[in-house]
């Protein structure tokens, strides 16, 4: 009985200690980290040049290879005018390699920046970055869906898709992070809380 205690214990405080490890992302009121990255045509964007004209809406995304995440930034694509004429500027990252954010790009039609997060500096200043488990790696193979040679140096490393709204003064105003990947924010509710 008492090793029975000793192993309900264990995989209780395993549990815990996972659970302190999963991304919870920046909260409202928070202040957002400034970052710079290259966007799909090889210039440089940082948060700071970007919020002396107006709000960022600021989206973290899996991958080239997720629809769901291609339905989401093809449906801001579509929406890019109402976003700009709010005073926004739309900017997109993820792990990805810089030849699949072309990709991308490409599927989506996007025009705004989409970045490279190289070396996951802004996912892991966000904190939305996780690692996949080595069986959900498989699986994803097994699909036709390679994460690490997709994400090259940044291995298996994705982001809990997230949508945050920065204000001039780098105040996380908006929050929309959700650990299912499939729920995005729909361009309304982005618009509404520009």
């Amino acid at each position: 009985m008492r090793n029975l205690l000793v192993i309900f214990l264990v995989f209780i405080s395993a549990g815990t200690v996972m659970a302190q490890e999963a991304p919870e992302g920046l909260f409202i009121r928070s202040k957002a980290p400034d970052f710079k990255a290259k966007d799909q045509d090889g210039n440089e964007v940082r948060l700071k040049d970007l919020l002396k004209k107006g709000k960022v809406v600021l989206v973290f995304y899996r991958g080239q290879w997720c629809p769901y995440c291609n339905k989401a930034l093809s449906r801001l694509q579509d929406s890019l005018q109402l976003i700009i004429d709010k005073g926004a500027t739309l900017v997109a990252v993820s792990p990805e390699k810089s030849e699949n954010v072309a990709v991308t790009v490409e599927k989506t039609k996007a025009t705004y920046p989409v970045l490279h997060d190289e070396d996951l500096k802004i996912m892991k200043a966000y904190d939305v970055e996780y690692e996949m488990q080595e069986n959900m790696v498989t699986r994803y193979r097994n699909g036709g869906i390679d994460i690490e040679k997709a994400n090259g140096d940044n291995g298996r490393f994705l982001p809990v898709p997230a949508v945050y709204i920065i204000d001039k003064e780098s105040t996380i105003t908006y929050r929309f992070f959700e650990a299912d990947y499939k729920k995005r924010p729909s361009v309304k509710e982005i618009l509404d809380n520009l």
